[in-house]
């Protein structure tokens, strides 16, 4: 049979990332070849997000755009799927309003996507996936959740959560001169080269924010055993990922269904020091669930960098218990304060919604009063709106438009101006540059992009200095000199690691 081409596009979070790669290394291992551009596969995979409003057009957006693929007579585009958390939200009614899509699949698909891909492109039709409520999947009692059968969780190895084994990874995935993987396998085929990846530790989540949905299509909370995480970790470092970016919903609850609350300060060590790993990063922490022995591990363990994705959500106590949350300005302010005195320089990043059902211009100020105080490095600001199936979406007080708008301004403004400040309390410091890429700024000028300490990926800034001989993958010190927003500007201060067989 001539080789069948398979294209993955990748909207949203980083553990939509990990889920794609998953795919990817289902799809290899059963006769699909890889393509980076949609125009050169024969079916388009669009692994979509169903976050948020914007979120859901930019997926349908990407899903329209490989459709017209078909058309094109320079394309070999045949067939384009929607599969992830938009297609698993909504299942039947995005096929039913979107007909360009091929079919539209399920998470309970994945195991068997290379099937339905190969129906797809003899003209079969796959029934859509039908939307149901993936908490009810797994036991109530999280306890009782490990080695259940039949339940599919991306990013998980299989259903049941135990990892595959599956075919050495190929030679054109290794960077020049790394021997191929060896040890047990993972099912996972990376789609970049950057020297960082997420890792997922776990999937799910259990609380009940009331302005939420993505328990209902993710799931109940459930961790990945830790040997199927080391295992994964010591893969990637074997592809050359310096960086390990631990991903879930919920990080600080990871062990709790494996009877050890405390395995994520047990893994921590472990993941550190796998030869070849610089960084391991830790991703969204419930400040509720912030504990002595977690804050110690991520403060004081080498290679683990102070890194804190805290989501407070907002500050005014009474509208966090309207929001079924925890906390508010004095207890989270108490919380950072315990980081800072164990770790003076660590990176915090947070996110807050304006605008929710019942909020106060009191509760607007009680919000501008915690940020002012916190200096968090990256705030990311959300104006609200009503997601499906929420228990917030049926609450009173809801807030015009405008209203939402004026506070989403106000507070993004506000925002702007204490993050400037807080990069510029950066500057004359000496920070540890992860280099991504390099960029040509014209006559000449070769500049290094990467990231600092307390920069996490993507969405936190970055920090630039002058490229010399670095590379993609090195590690330097530099000193910040300067600042653009939450962007740094840095010099060399010392030599560069590298990475090995670079």
């Amino acid at each position: 049979m001539p080789a069948r081409t398979v294209a993955l596009v990748t909207l949203g979070c980083t553990r939509n990332e990990v889920d794609s790669e998953e795919l990817a290394g289902r799809l290899e291992q059963q006769g699909w070849t890889l393509v980076d551009d949609a125009a050169d596969a024969d079916v388009a995979v669009v692994n979509t997000c169903g976050f948020v409003e914007q979120a859901k057009k930019d997926s349908v957006d990407a899903l329209l755009e490989a459709s017209q693929l078909r058309d094109d007579a320079g394309s070999r585009t045949s067939a384009v799927v929607a599969v992830g958390c938009l297609a698993e939200r909504y299942g039947e009614q995005l096929a039913a309003s979107l007909p360009e899509a091929d079919a539209v699949l399920g998470f309970d698909s994945y195991a068997d996507l290379s099937s339905h891909l190969g129906a797809v492109l003899h003209g079969e039709r796959p029934a859509s996936h039908a939307p149901r409520d993936r908490r009810q999947l797994l036991p109530l009692s999280p306890a009782t959740r490990q080695g259940q059968q039949g339940v599919a969780v991306p990013g998980h190895g299989q259903p049941g959560g135990s990892a595959l084994p599956v075919a050495p990874a190929p030679v054109l995935d290794l960077p020049e001169g790394v021997a191929p993987a060896s040890g047990p396998r993972v099912v996972r085929r990376r789609l970049d080269g950057r020297p960082w990846a997420p890792l997922k530790i776990a999937s799910g989540c259990d609380r009940r924010c009331a302005f939420c949905a993505i328990p209902s299509f993710r799931g109940a909370f459930l961790s990945r055993r830790p040997a199927d995480v080391l295992t994964e970790a010591r893969w990637l470092a074997e592809q050359g990922v310096r960086e390990l970016f631990l991903v879930s919903e919920n990080s600080t609850s990871y062990g709790k269904d494996l009877g050890d609350l405390r395995l994520l300060e047990t893994m921590l060590p472990e993941l550190a020091a796998i030869d070849g790993v610089d960084r391991v990063r830790v991703s969204y922490l419930q400040p509720a669930e912030m504990r002595p022995g977690l804050l110690e591990a991520m403060t004081s363990t080498p290679g683990v960098v102070p890194y804190f994705d805290l989501s407070f959500q907002h500050a005014s106590a009474p509208l966090l218990r309207r929001m079924r949350r925890f906390g508010g300005t004095e207890a989270f302010l108490g919380l950072l304060e315990q980081v800072r005195a164990a770790a003076p320089e660590a990176g915090v990043r947070s996110n807050v919604i304006v605008g929710f059902p019942g909020e106060t211009d009191d509760d607007v100020a009680e919000l501008e009063r915690f940020l002012q105080a916190a200096r968090l490095d990256v705030v990311g600001v959300f104006g609200y709106s009503d997601e499906d199936g929420t228990e917030a979406e049926s609450y009173d007080g809801k807030l015009p438009d405008e209203v939402v708008a004026e506070r989403l301004a106000r507070v993004t403004d506000l925002v702007e101006q204490l993050t400037d400040q807080r990069a510029g309390e950066r500057v004359g410091s000496v920070v540890q540059v992860l280099v991504e890429e390099l960029h040509d700024e014209g006559e000449g000028t070769l500049v290094a992009e990467g990231r600092a300490e307390q920069q996490g990926p993507d969405v936190d800034g970055t920090t630039t200095l002058p490229a010399g001989d670095l590379r993609p993958g090195d590690v330097v010190p530099a000193r910040v000199v300067a600042h653009e927003g939450v962007d740094l500007l840095a010099e060399q201060c010392g030599p560069a690691s590298r990475r090995a067989g670079s």
